[in-house]
């Protein structure tokens, strides 16, 4: 599992028929301080995000489709929560 930031949704006219009805974002995945780590990636959203919030991203195949409710789903990634505060103590 990832932290990640949501910046944008995706959109598509076509797509697997097993993503009807769910909404795709576009993520970044975060270090823990926060700053950027790697490339946005996208996303099946699970649990209603939206832009700016800060999610728990699964990145597990397995794990992604069944979080969604789809296991037959074609997907890599799915936002399974809303983060609403970190706390690291050292």
């Amino acid at each position: 599992m990832l932290i990640a930031r949501v910046i944008g949704e995706v959109v598509s006219t076509q797509k697997h028929a097993s993503h009807d009805e769910q909404k795709i974002l576009l993520v970044q995945p975060l270090h823990l301080d926060g700053s950027n780590r790697g490339d946005a990636v996208v996303a099946l959203d699970a649990v209603d995000a939206g832009i700016g919030d800060r999610v728990l991203l699964v990145t597990e195949g397995f794990s992604a489709m069944t979080s969604v409710g789809r296991p037959q789903s074609p997907i890599d990634m799915a936002i399974v929560g809303v983060i609403d505060h970190v706390e690291v103590v050292e």
